[in-house]
């Protein structure tokens, strides 16, 4: 094997397909994103209080459609999650798949829930709130990412810097513009 096959890493795209990228040009986008991230103010939980905050399935009133946002980084993939492991969080109610995960959410959410509240950050850089399909996601910087659409994704993997520095820029308006 060439150092150059074991430098690149293989990113399972949900939904099908896989991504690979030399580990180099991995290491430097996820880089780039966590300082990106670090300057990203969400402001405190508390602020999230309401459901509409968070991107939640009109129908069963579940957090990103009742999908376990633990097992974006624990399994690298979206399992959805059980009804007996069930957490109340910025007013609305997330399942996990088990008790594990329930509690590694409840000790800090802020870490394994979608950052924007689960809204696509390519529509959030467009100064749009389009909630994201908990199957179609990215875990980049350490946390995750849901997405509108395929092309949404793909657009985001392209240029993570520069979504998320607009996305930033928007996300106030936003914000403000989402139902309270």
């Amino acid at each position: 094997m060439t150092s150059r096959r074991r430098t690149r890493q293989t990113v399972q795209a949900p939904l099908g397909g896989a991504m690979t990228l030399g580990g180099a040009t991995l290491r430097r986008a996820a880089g780039l994103v966590m300082l990106v991230l670090s300057s990203l103010w969400l402001g405190p939980p508390a602020s999230a209080a309401t459901t509409e905050r968070v991107v939640t399935d009109r129908h069963s009133g579940l957090a990103i459609s009742g999908f376990d946002p633990v097992a974006y980084f624990v399994d690298r993939a979206a399992v959805e999650g059980r009804a007996e492991y069930e957490y109340t969080y910025a007013g609305t109610v997330w399942r996990f798949r088990n008790l594990g995960n329930r509690n590694a959410f409840a000790d800090n959410p802020t870490v394994y829930a979608p950052v924007f509240g689960g809204y696509d950050p390519v529509g959030i850089a467009r100064g749009v709130s389009r909630p994201g399909n908990p199957g179609l996601f990215a875990v980049m910087g350490g946390r995750v990412f849901l997405f509108y659409s395929e092309t949404a994704r793909d657009k985001f993997m392209a240029d993570p810097v520069g979504v998320l520095t607009e996305a930033q820029n928007h996300w106030p308006q936003v914000r403000a513009g989402l139902t309270p």
